[in-house]
């Protein structure tokens, strides 16, 4: 790939809890430069002013997952009137793991509901799951109308985004949605096997180091 194209596919992420005003600013500023689709902030930091061009994303139930489905829909809601056009929602990681599907749909329908016109993304934590887990929380974010299934939120002691859960998510969707993978991706090499894996979307903290290691 060339730096350009896969430039195209980042949400350039700052998710820190000790982010400031300014280190946002700075985010949105790079991202320019770097030419990424996004950046990807916490919902705190909106609205946030960006260049011609770049998205805006932010997160809801961040980083647990494990707030009511209500809560997530009002703040998925509010980060939109903030100005976010995307918008990545943590599923209720232990219902996946207690084998509850069906709710878990259901609270990605409660937000999908809130945000009718946000692409939405549906952080399932794949490190966490085992591969039957994984496609069973594909299919459910499929039914509930999400736009794509992301494998992490880089915060879970498990683990971040892995090349099987990525090839094994892209199968399961089969096209009717995206697939993000984020957490722990740190080389230019590591960014492009996520991709040959099946990633449309990229979710990066290190966008400038990576994106510094690849060919114009």
């Amino acid at each position: 790939m060339k730096r350009a194209e896969l430039a195209r596919m980042i949400d350039h992420t700052l998710l820190k809890p000790e982010a400031t005003a300014s280190d946002f600013a700075a985010l949105a500023k790079e991202a320019g430069e770097l030419g990424t689709y996004s950046v990807c902030v916490s919902p705190s930091a909106l609205p946030l002013e960006v260049p011609e061009g770049v998205h805006v994303a932010t997160v809801c139930g961040f980083p647990s997952g494990a707030v009511k489905p209500q809560i997530k829909a009002a703040e998925a809601a509010q980060a939109v009137r903030d100005g976010a056009e995307e918008v990545d929602m943590v599923i209720n990681v232990g219902l996946a793991v207690a084998g509850k599907f069906q709710q878990v749909c259901q609270e990605i329908e409660q937000v999908r509901e809130a945000i009718p016109n946000a692409i939405l993304k549906v952080i399932i934590e794949s490190a966490a799951l085992s591969d039957e887990q994984i496609v069973a929380v594909c299919q459910a974010a499929v039914a509930a109308g999400a736009n794509f299934v992301k494998t992490s939120t880089g915060f879970h002691p498990a683990g971040g985004a892995s090349v099987h859960a990525v090839e094994l998510m892209a199968r399961t969707v089969a096209g009717k949605a995206g697939v993000k993978a984020s957490g722990g991706i740190r080389t230019a090499e590591a960014a492009q096997q996520m991709v040959a894996a099946g990633a449309t979307r990229l979710g990066l903290s290190a966008s400038a180091k990576i994106l510094a290691e690849m060919d114009l």
